[in-house]
């Protein structure tokens, strides 16, 4: 079952990902106080907002 936030359900997947990558974002979100997949979506999210993909709110 999803689990429920502020903006709706969400969907859990398998992410891989190399060794660099993911200590490079591990150390950002430390610097930033968030646990890395609070990091990872806050980068997919600002990335979809630069780029005009995030669907219009109504």
């Amino acid at each position: 079952m999803a689990k429920e936030n502020k903006e709706g359900k969400t969907k859990s997947f398998v992410l891989r990902i190399d060794n660099d990558t993911m200590e490079a974002i591990e150390k950002w979100a430390a610097d930033e106080f968030r646990s890395v997949n609070g990091q990872i979506l806050y980068i997919l999210n600002r990335s979809l907002k630069d780029n005009g993909r995030l669907p219009k709110k109504k």
